[in-house]
């Protein structure tokens, strides 16, 4: 007996070739980065403790510095809580920019951006996401702080336009400064460490200002600083827009200051996000 062994002819056409996935456009990832902010908002919302230091801190520091320093700074309790309240409002939304590096250095800790990095999502959505998220610090330490003020006696000199000016204004310089506390996120290995060297950062940004006391009356070498600190255009500029003045050059001064801050550590946050994730 002898077996026939047939050959089948091998097909003649090549296998179509697979086609490489579409490069991601700014659209999709825009629309990554509001995915991952919805979630950041529903993780605040969902455990609104998290909110008591914008809800709590500036009602203290009103509280602390209008009752106690308002009398021997401007004679008049009301006439201090004008000249404060604005700059409050600036140092409160200052302070909440931290939270951002500390969930993202906790997050990168617990894993959570080991299953970021498996999604087809752009590498950066991570970090604008939670950037994005968290401006409802903001808006909420504003609300707050604004509300009470009127409670206890504060009125606004210009109108409400100009003052939703001043808050927008002042979370946009805000969301700038949030960029030095994501690097910062990045590169601490500790949550801790993250909020302490924050806290270095901001008071002498905060207090290094003429929140308190006008320019005028502090000390030659400490007026230098005043005016080349950037937290003190934005506290100028919110002033003059609440209760009137000249606004052109602060708010000229925070926009170019908002900008020149993202441009630096914007790029310089993604770089030690992807060294690290």
């Amino acid at each position: 007996m002898s077996t026939i062994t047939s050959h089948r002819p091998q097909p003649t056409t090549k296998p179509e070739a697979r086609a490489d996935p579409p490069a991601r456009s700014p659209f999709r990832s825009a629309k990554h980065s509001l995915a991952l902010a919805r979630r950041s908002l529903i993780k605040t919302l969902r455990t609104p403790e998290q909110l008591l230091d914008v809800t709590l801190q500036p009602v203290m520091f009103v509280v602390i510095f209008v009752y106690l320093l308002g009398g021997a700074v401007s004679g008049s309790q009301h006439a201090y809580l004008q000249f404060l309240l604005p700059a409050i409002m600036v140092q409160t939304v200052m302070f909440a920019s931290i939270s951002t590096g500390v969930s993202l250095n906790t997050d990168i800790k617990k894993g959570v951006f080991d299953r970021f990095r498996s999604l087809p999502i752009a590498r950066s959505a991570p970090l604008i996401g939670s950037v994005l998220g968290d401006m409802i610090r903001f808006v909420v330490s504003i609300v707050v702080l604004i509300g009470f003020g009127y409670a206890i006696g504060f009125r606004i000199g210009t109108n409400p336009l100009s003052t939703i000016a001043a808050a927008l204004l002042t979370m946009l310089f805000a969301f700038a400064v949030t960029w030095v506390f994501v690097l910062v996120g990045m590169l601490m290995r500790e949550p801790g460490a993250v909020q302490g060297t924050a806290f270095l950062v901001l008071f002498p940004l905060t207090f290094g200002t003429n929140m308190m006391v006008p320019t005028d009356t502090l000390p030659g070498w400490l007026q230098a600083w005043v005016k080349i600190n950037p937290v003190a255009d934005v506290m100028e500029a919110a002033r003059g827009l609440m209760l009137g003045g000249p606004v052109a050059t602060p708010v000229l001064q925070t926009l170019m200051w908002s900008a020149g801050i993202v441009a630096v550590f914007a790029p310089l946050a993604v770089w030690a996000y992807r060294r690290r994730a």
